[in-house]
């Protein structure tokens, strides 16, 4: 069940939105203070905010881009007013949504599904990427963001400099690189140094990745090294 924080110092107001969104299957919290407001935002698991912007202590546009600071959550803000600047300050400072008072607890119910189900599917899409993010060849997996390589499953430890070598080729499949191109890539165009090092972190890093029937980098003879085809 999806949680919902409603900021709202009209009670009346706050009540009837609570229970059109319980009734359609929301968990509420009410709160009427902002100050108080922003410290349950930021504490509470909650998968979206509705935000009042005229509330004692702190407005929802300054609750709003606390949040938004620190979480990616929805957020819908309400007003009674109807100007433009209203809206477009909302919307600057991360709102996802304005709606003006006077308003339907249908409509109300309806934005707060459309971004919800929005919110889901961008973080499934963020997710799918996140998963695509790993580097894979052959039986030889590799996760970018959590500097790990697996061997048919099995983890194995790379030092720094062989870890960087093989996400380069990783992330540059069939393209053939010199030694000069390598050492520039990975030690820097301004570093001090033999590029014939980089022969040696290659023949290093093949004896703990590969075997006779599952090769991984091939050597290119007079021009440099690559990924072995699969």
């Amino acid at each position: 069940m999806e949680r919902i924080l409603l900021v709202e110092d009209d009670r009346d107001i706050a009540e009837l939105e609570r229970d059109y969104l319980e009734l359609n299957g929301f968990a509420v919290d009410m709160e009427a203070n902002g100050r108080v407001g922003l410290e349950r935002a930021l504490a509470g698991a909650y998968d979206l905010l509705i935000l009042d912007i005229m509330l004692p202590e702190l407005d929802g546009l300054d609750i709003c881009k606390a949040v938004r600071e620190q979480k990616e959550i929805p957020i819908l803000m309400v007003t009674a007013r109807k100007e433009d600047i209203d809206k477009i300050r909302g919307l600057s400072v991360g709102a996802d949504d304005y709606i003006v008072k006077p308003f339907s607890p249908s409509e109300l119910v309806a934005r707060v599904r459309a971004h919800l189900t929005r919110y889901k599917r961008l973080t499934a899409v963020a997710r799918e990427e996140a998963r695509v993010q790993e580097l894979q060849h052959g039986n030889l997996r590799l996760l970018p963001e959590a500097r790990r390589v697996f061997l048919a499953e099995q983890e194995i430890h790379l030092p720094n400099r062989e870890f960087e070598l093989l996400e380069f080729f990783l992330r540059h499949p069939q393209q053939v690189f010199s030694k000069e191109e390598l050492f520039e890539a990975l030690w820097g165009a301004e570093a001090v140094g033999d590029i014939s090092t980089v022969a040696v972190h290659v023949k290093r890093l093949r004896e703990k990745i590969e075997t006779e029937d599952a090769p991984h980098i091939e050597t290119v003879w007079g021009t440099g090294y690559r990924l072995c085809k699969i």
